[in-house]
């Protein structure tokens, strides 16, 4: 079974052009309306606020595993890190950048927890237009 749709005068079909670099910045007003139907909607699928943690974790882990992949293949001479300390840092300066327009304010270790670090923003845009329910 072979899929041959009319690919124009001179176009190579979808799947056979190389990745553009696209352009690297989404509308904050849409960005803010995909993501309160996202909140809204699983707010209406649970009960307390840890199913909703838990249920946005979810969603933000699938997000993040895409856009990580998404730079890669995008950046030219990418090396892939094998070390967490590394790979933190490529998600705070790189994929936050394409994401967010500029790099996380800082990754920080954790005090009391040596293998727990954090990714740092001192004005989160997602926090901007959100409020956390009441229980």
């Amino acid at each position: 079974f072979k899929m041959s749709a009319p690919a124009g005068r001179g176009h190579k079909p979808l799947v056979e052009r190389p990745l553009s670099k696209g352009k690297n910045e989404v509308s904050l007003s849409a960005f803010c309306f995909l993501f309160s139907e996202m909140v809204q909607y699983q707010q209406n699928k649970v009960n307390t606020t840890q199913e909703l943690e838990k249920k946005l974790a979810e969603n933000g882990y699938g997000v993040g595993l895409r856009m990580s992949e998404l730079c890669f293949f995008r950046e030219k001479n990418a090396k892939r890190e094998i070390k967490i300390v590394g790979i933190l840092s490529y998600i705070k300066d790189n994929i936050w950048k394409t994401m967010f327009g500029k790099p996380a304010d800082s990754l920080e270790r954790a005090t009391d927890k040596q293998d727990e670090y954090m990714i740092h923003e001192k004005e989160p845009l997602v926090n901007t237009y959100i409020s956390v329910p009441k229980e």
